[in-house]
């Protein structure tokens, strides 16, 4: 089946989709396939969709390596990802003769898992000298919230009991950050947490509503609070 020869293809070092880039739309599909409350007649348009999938990202493999002008460039990666965002929800869920796929989005999360794969690759595209010279990292990632320590007068621990809190980005410029917390100057008997801070952050919605929102400024207040620089963007496609 086309779906054992891309989980070969994409396991490999090297291939199509360079090992940088993160996969959270492919992960879903696969996960899509194996689920066992797919029924059978959708089978083959899962494997459809990943054929669609896989030439998507070779359409925009090339449109990054053209020496089309920055310009013309993001308009054909941008129309690119319009229109396998199209084959996607027509082909694949709303013309299943099924109501599964449809009734499962929010739990498959085909649709949102698309701008995140595709944010990366767009960034990369423009900036890749710039970011691999700093050592950030792009992409989905679990970065730095807040920090306390759990530690008392009754109750003393390492390093004041250092705690760190963390929260999963769709999206994130990100640098590591390793913490050491110790109550000697010499660091004996230390605690050590690592993490990673992100100074840009996107959060990827298909529809957007007041919880969510909500949520979102939640988001958005604990980053400004760890780094008052950081920028913080919210994405939705429909409202």
């Amino acid at each position: 089946m086309i779906y054992s020869k891309l989980m070969l293809q994409y396991s490999q070092e090297e291939g199509n989709l360079p090992m940088i880039y993160p996969r959270p739309h492919f992960e879903k599909l696969k996960a899509t396939f194996r689920n066992k409350k797919l029924p059978v007649e959708d089978k083959s348009h899962v494997e459809q969709a990943i054929r669609d999938y896989e030439k998507w990202i070779m359409d925009m493999d090339r449109v990054m390596d053209s020496r089309e002008q920055a310009d013309r460039r993001l308009q054909m990666m941008v129309d690119l990802l319009n229109q396998y965002r199209v084959r996607l929800d027509i082909d694949l869920i709303f013309d299943s003769q099924n109501d599964w796929l449809y009734r499962q989005k929010g739990q498959i999360k085909l649709d949102n898992s698309i701008i995140e794969e595709f944010l990366p690759r767009l960034v990369y595209s423009f900036l890749s000298q710039e970011l691999s010279q700093a050592d950030i990292s792009v992409g989905s990632i679990e970065t730095f919230s807040a920090v306390w320590f759990n530690s008392s007068l009754a109750d003393p621990q390492a390093g004041g009991g250092l705690s760190i809190r963390k929260k999963d980005q769709d999206f994130a410029l990100s640098r590591p950050l390793y913490l050491k917390a110790s109550h000697s100057a010499d660091f004996q008997n230390s605690v050590m947490a690592v993490t990673n801070l992100a100074y840009v952050v996107a959060e990827c919605k298909t529809n957007l509503d007041k919880t969510m929102f909500q949520e979102a400024i939640a988001t958005a207040r604990d980053l400004k609070t760890t780094i008052p620089s950081a920028k913080y963007f919210l994405l939705c496609e429909w409202f």
